[in-house]
């Protein structure tokens, strides 16, 4: 039994140090899933890595409840909670940006034009995601662990006991999908 696994079951007995212990060895695969996840053409620029992996961690810690049996259940759940976090983090940007009932100001139509289509970009995936997730849980799961988590197929493969060519299978489906859902 690895060690981040007996620390989720220490965690779920209630010792009140063990979730501290936990993100503490969890800490540098947390922020791997974070840079894969910003790496990207930085889909929201308003997060950087350490920034994505703190606010998830505040995240576990207001849930209360920590239910992971296993390493890949915690890492899966990890990357659901870094998808909310981007998720919300762009919809108050784009909140932000209307203003409120002030008059806006633009200074220059370049640069604003490319990180709100990002992030509106970002949450039609988010809807997108919803909609297959009713429709197809595992599609869905692989879109949000690839997209959201910048997991790779074989660590997809090995978090949900599939093959690595259903994985591909399932990326293929759910990009479909999602691209058509996105248009």
């Amino acid at each position: 039994m690895s060690e981040l696994t007996q620390l989720l079951g220490r965690v779920q007995a209630g010792e009140p140090d063990a979730r501290d212990s936990l993100f503490a060895l969890a800490y540098s695969e947390l922020h791997r899933l974070a840079r894969s996840r910003l790496r990207d053409g930085g889909r929201n620029t308003l997060l950087d890595t350490t920034c994505l992996v703190h606010e998830a961690y505040l995240r576990f810690v207001s849930a209360g409840e920590l239910r992971a049996e296993d390493r890949r259940a915690f890492f899966a759940y990890a990357s659901q909670v870094m998808r909310s976090v981007i998720v919300n983090s762009v919809r108050e940007r784009l909140a932000q940006k209307r203003g409120g009932g002030v008059q806006a100001l633009t200074l220059s139509t370049d640069l604003g034009a490319n990180v709100a289509e990002d992030e509106e970009t970002i949450l039609r995936v988010h809807e997108a995601l919803e909609v297959l997730e009713k429709a197809d849980s595992r599609l869905a799961q692989v879109a949000q662990m690839r997209y959201f988590g910048g997991y790779s197929e074989q660590e997809i493969a090995e978090t949900l006991e599939v093959s690595e060519r259903t994985v591909q299978r399932d990326w293929e489906k759910a990009r479909m999908i999602l691209a058509a859902a996105v248009r």
